[in-house]
């Protein structure tokens, strides 16, 4: 058996080495030589094959009776060899008297995991959390203040969640949306460890605008830049949840991409003391008259989303809490802009437009029964898209909640 390749270095191992006598046996007149490590009764040229492997041997010549110098360096992986239903982010590895100089990770498909030494060389950890349900092989080499190294290969498995949160969003794959664009992201249990959960969702944008989270309450994060986004902007949100602890022993259920992309520029401003609405649409500014909320019900505040669009829907007073005092059972054109009940929308049973605010809260224009694609309402409906913006000023409405609707845009970038 030849002597290690690695000169001046001797590798850490669980087992103990074993060291033989060269035997030469004569059968049928043939010579045969057998040389194991460590022979200390070798002549001759075993005698030279000796000498030279004495720094294989950590500087103990082969022909000595002392051991292989160990390493001083010992390493320590986190979880143990055989560890099973480990947490996808116990990962760990360390060295004490030495510097890790290799630690490869892979999965059982063969797939490495991403990580880095830390600089003062002591320590690794992945760069994100393992995936839950696999089986993982770690492999560490470390040198102590000698050069000398220690080895060591270790499995473990971590666990297959038995309980997931499920995870839903505002946005479609594929989708364009206007500059005003919030992501909405709703968990189906409380949600514990919300640093995780914000690290598991990032966001790629074609560019570079940085995009940040914020918390409303325990089962909602939203997503927006510090300004409106700029037109054309390709964005990927990307979800990486299913190895994120949500909550003790729940897990997140997906790990997807994510893509959209935003639109023209569209924002419009209606002004409750004029009853006009200025529509600006890539640099173009046009207006057109308006009806807000009265005095006894004014319209929010405030910047506001268009989250969702129905060519005709119903409006009851009793959904909102206003008692009987309305149920219209075609309104056209309708744009939400609030989860309490604010659109857009077109009117065909009155027409206070650019006089006076005769509303029960809501922005309304010019309409026709059922809705007609040429009225002052339907133009402005089809010229619109979920996520453009619509403001609202000089109402006697306080601003609208952040969490009402997308009304994020309403908090300002360094509470965001």
């Amino acid at each position: 058996m030849k002597t290690g390749k690695a000169a001046g270095a001797a590798i850490r191992t669980t087992s103990r080495y074993r060291r033989r006598g060269a035997m030469a046996l004569v059968m049928g007149g043939v010579l045969l030589l057998t040389a194991a490590c460590g022979d200390d009764k070798g002549s001759g040229s075993d005698k030279g094959a000796a000498a030279a492997s004495a720094d294989a041997n950590g500087g103990a010549p082969a022909g000595s009776s002392g051991e292989p110098k160990p390493s001083a360096a010992v390493l320590a992986v986190e979880p143990k060899d055989g560890a099973q239903d480990v947490a996808p982010n116990a990962l760990q590895v360390s060295v004490a008297q030495g510097k890790l100089t290799t630690v490869e990770v892979t999965d059982k498909n063969g797939k490495p995991v991403e990580g880095a030494i830390t600089p003062d060389g002591t320590g690794w950890k992945p760069a994100e959390g393992l995936a839950v349900g696999m089986a993982y092989k770690v492999n560490a080499q470390a040198k102590d203040a000698d050069g000398l190294v220690a080895a060591s290969t270790t499995t473990f498995t971590t666990l297959t969640p038995g309980k997931t949160v499920s995870t839903n969003d505002n946005i479609a794959d594929g989708a364009t949306y206007g500059v005003g664009m919030i992501v909405s992201v709703n968990f189906s249990k409380d949600v514990k460890n919300k640093e995780a959960v914000a690290k598991g969702i990032t966001f790629e944008t074609s560019n570079g605008t940085v995009v940040k989270g914020h918390w409303f309450g325990d089962r909602r994060l939203d997503f927006r830049p510090e300004q409106y986004w700029a037109a054309g902007t390709k964005v990927t949100v990307k979800y990486r949840l299913k190895s994120v602890e949500i909550a003790p022993g729940v897990y997140g259920d997906v790990d997807k991409d994510e893509p959209f992309t935003i639109g023209r520029s569209q924002v419009s401003t209606a002004d409750a003391k004029s009853h006009q609405m200025t529509i600006e649409r890539d640099g173009k500014s046009t207006t057109v008259p308006v009806t807000l909320g009265a005095d006894a019900t004014p319209s929010w505040g405030g910047t506001m989303v268009v989250m969702s669009k129905e060519k005709v829907t119903r409006m009851n007073s009793q959904t909102v809490g206003l008692g009987g005092e309305y149920d219209i059972q075609d309104v056209p054109h309708a744009m939400r802009l609030t989860t309490s009940g604010t659109f857009v929308h077109g009117n065909y049973w009155a027409s206070p437009f650019g006089k006076t605010n005769a509303s029960h809260g809501c922005v309304s224009m010019a309409d026709v029964k059922g809705g007609s694609d040429t009225s002052v309402a339907g133009k402005f409906f089809n010229d619109s898209m979920v996520g453009d913006v619509v403001k609202i000023v000089n109402t006697k409405e306080k601003t609208v909640a952040p969490s009402n609707g997308l009304g994020g845009w309403n908090v300002p970038w360094a509470n965001w």
